[in-house]
């Protein structure tokens, strides 16, 4: 049985099963992407729900594992050489995750580093982007009268859906045939512009037929019902 009790995450968030892969998050976009992987691929694994209520993402434990202080992260006790291994941010644990179950990313170069391109993308701009959308739509920011700000997020996600949308276009998934890592982290964060955030009609989202019709098939795959309500709530 794998000792985790090194690590002081271990000791705020117990693990029952300490021989899975233990998942520190909450069901946000970024959350959610690992949540899913873990239920495409069946590798075992236990949630662990990080509050941001209780801005349990503060606590020194968290911090310990992720001094970022961001979710999601992880605790692999079966990492490499079986050794555990921690780590955070969503497209480093999607891409580990990916490599450790030889799932969910293609098996030759050329197509791996496109897909780590198309990962990149999404962590470098849909996230950030639709973001800022949803800071100054719906939170916060919408009580801005100077208007700029939105309309300028609300323009760069236009454009990073029109190039999601030409590169669908003739493709079923991003990588073509193949549902990879790439859509994984993506339609999390197009779900939850058009749904939580309430941005559809701002960011003209029927134009993007292709879009559309990807997530519509991305959001009927079992393992992603399943995986954008873990961890749960309390």
């Amino acid at each position: 049985m794998p000792d985790l009790s090194a690590y002081p995450i271990t000791h705020k968030w117990p693990a029952q099963h300490p021989e899975r892969l233990q998942l520190y998050s909450l069901p946000t976009p970024n959350g959610v992407k690992v949540s899913i992987m873990l239920e495409e691929t069946g590798l075992p694994y236990e949630p662990h729900l990080v509050s941001f209520e209780r801005d349990k993402q503060f606590s020194p434990e968290f911090l310990s594992l992720n001094p970022n202080n961001k979710i999601p992260a992880i605790l692999d006790p079966n990492g490499p050489d079986g050794q555990p291994l921690a780590l955070f941010e969503s497209g480093a644990i999607l891409f580990y995750l990916a490599e450790k179950s030889g799932q969910l990313i293609p098996q030759d170069t050329p197509g791996r580093y496109e897909t780590l391109q198309w990962l990149m993308w999404q962590m470098g701009g849909v996230g950030p982007m639709f973001g800022q959308v949803g800071f100054f739509h719906k939170f916060a920011g919408k009580d801005f009268e100077d208007k700029r700000p939105r309309d300028r997020y609300i323009e760069e996600s236009k454009r990073l859906l029109g190039v999601l949308d030409r590169r669908l276009d003739g493709r079923q998934w991003i990588m073509g045939e193949a549902y990879s890592i790439a859509d994984i982290a993506t339609f999390p964060w197009v779900r939850n512009l058009i749904g939580f955030y309430e941005a559809g009609e701002l960011v003209q989202i029927e134009r993007f037929s292709n879009v559309l019709r990807a997530l519509d098939a991305f959001l009927s795959r079992p393992a992603v019902i399943r995986g954008l309500g873990i961890p749960q709530r309390d």
